[in-house]
C-alpha cells in the first residue's frame, strides 16, 4: 500500500476525468493531495497535469499510486469496464465510486470489490462540478464505515460527508431520491415559467415567488409543508379536514387546462393529475395530500 509522511496529505487517485471528476481532482490537488489521474480518454488528464496531477498509464498503475481510489464515471458498468483488466490489483485499496447509479448496482458492486480484496464505498455527491469543495456540497457514503473513516479527510475535501448505513445501495437510494426531487423540481419551475411567459410575463419575475415557496415548504412553522407530510407518511395518517385530495385533483386539471390552453406540453401536469385521480378513486378523496403515497407504493398491477 502507499504511505505518507506524518503531516503530509494523503494521496488519492481520481479515475474518470469528465466534468465530475476533472473537478474532484482540481479539488485534491489545491487541497495539497498528491492527485494520480486515469481516464479512459488519456488526453483528458492533460489539463490536470500542468496543475500537478500525476497520469497514470494504466489502470494497475492508477490503483497501484493510492489507497483511496475516487470513481467518478458515467455509470458503474465504466468502472467494471476500467477496473476489470487490473483486478489483482484491487487487494487493499478503498474504492469510493462516485457515479450514478442504481441501489443495487451498488451493491453488486461491493461484492465484486470484495471478492478482489478491497473494501468499496458507494456515494452519492449533491453538487454539480462547480460546486465541488465549496460550501453546500455534501455527499451521502455508504458500506463499510471503518473504511471512511479512515479516508474521511481526504473525501471531506469535496463536500461535507455524511454516513448513511452498511448497505452499499443506501446512498445510491439516497442520491436518487434527491436527484428525483431536484429535477422534477426545476423542471416545474421552467413549466411554470413557460406558462407565464405566455403571457409576456419574464421568467426573472417568477423567482421570488418560487423562491419564497420553497422556503416555506422547508420551514417549521405553520406554512412548513414538507415536515407535516414526511410526519404523516411516518404515521400513516392522512388528515384531510383543511385541504382535502378531491380539491387537489380539480385544481391540477385546472393546471392541465391553462397548461393545454397555453400551446405548451401537457405531458407531466396530466400524469400528476392522473396520479391524484387514482389515489381518489382508491378512496382517498377526504385525506390530504400526502394519501397518494398509498398509491405511489402500491400502483396498479
Amino acid at each position: 500500500m502507499s504511505t505518507h509522511a506524518e503531516g503530509d496529505r494523503a494521496p488519492v487517485t481520481v479515475i474518470g476525468l469528465g466534468a465530475m471528476g476533472s473537478a474532484m481532482a482540481e479539488t485534491f490537488l489545491r487541497a495539497g493531495h498528491p492527485t494520480t489521474v486515469w481516464n479512459r480518454t488519456a488526453h483528458r488528464a492533460e489539463p490536470l497535469v500542468t496543475k500537478g496531477a500525476t497520469a497514470a498509464a494504466s489502470p494497475a498503475d492508477a490503483l497501484a499510486a493510492s489507497d483511496l481510489i475516487v470513481i467518478s464515471q458515467v455509470d458503474y458498468q465504466a468502472m467494471y469496464d476500467s477496473l476489470g483488466p487490473a483486478e489483482r490489483a484491487l487487494t487493499g485499496r478503498v474504492l469510493v465510486n462516485l457515479s450514478s447509479g442504481t441501489p443495487e448496482e451498488g451493491r453488486r458492486a461491493s461484492t465484486w470489490a470484495t471478492g478482489h480484496g478491497a473494501e468499496f464505498l458507494a456515494g452519492g455527491i449533491m453538487a454539480d462540478p462547480p460546486g465541488i469543495g465549496h460550501p453546500g456540497a455534501f455527499a451521502l457514503y455508504s458500506g463499510p464505515q471503518a473504511a471512511l473513516e479512515r479516508h474521511r479527510e481526504t473525501l471531506k475535501v469535496l463536500a461535507d460527508t455524511t454516513y448513511v448505513g452498511a448497505d452499499a445501495g443506501l446512498a445510491l437510494l439516497y442520491y436518487q431520491a434527491g436527484a428525483y426531487v431536484f429535477l422534477s423540481t426545476l423542471s416545474s419551475s421552467l413549466h411554470a415559467a413557460a406558462l407565464l411567459g405566455t403571457a409576456g410575463v419574464p421568467a426573472k419575475d417568477l423567482f421570488p415567488f418560487l423562491a419564497g415557496t420553497f422556503a416555506d415548504l422547508s420551514t417549521d412553522g405553520p406554512m412548513g409543508y414538507l415536515r407535516r407530510l414526511m410526519d404523516e407518511v411516518d404515521a400513516g395518517e392522512y388528515p384531510g379536514e383543511l385541504n382535502n385530495l378531491r380539491m387537489q385533483a380539480v385544481g391540477m386539471e385546472h393546471v392541465v387546462q391553462a397548461t393545454r390552453d397555453a400551446g405548451l406540453d401537457t405531458a407531466v401536469p396530466e400524469a400528476l393529475k392522473e396520479l391524484f385521480e387514482r389515489a381518489v378513486e382508491r378512496g382517498h378523496g377526504a385525506e390530504g395530500l400526502t394519501s397518494i403515497i398509498e398509491v405511489i407504493k402500491k400502483p396498479a398491477r
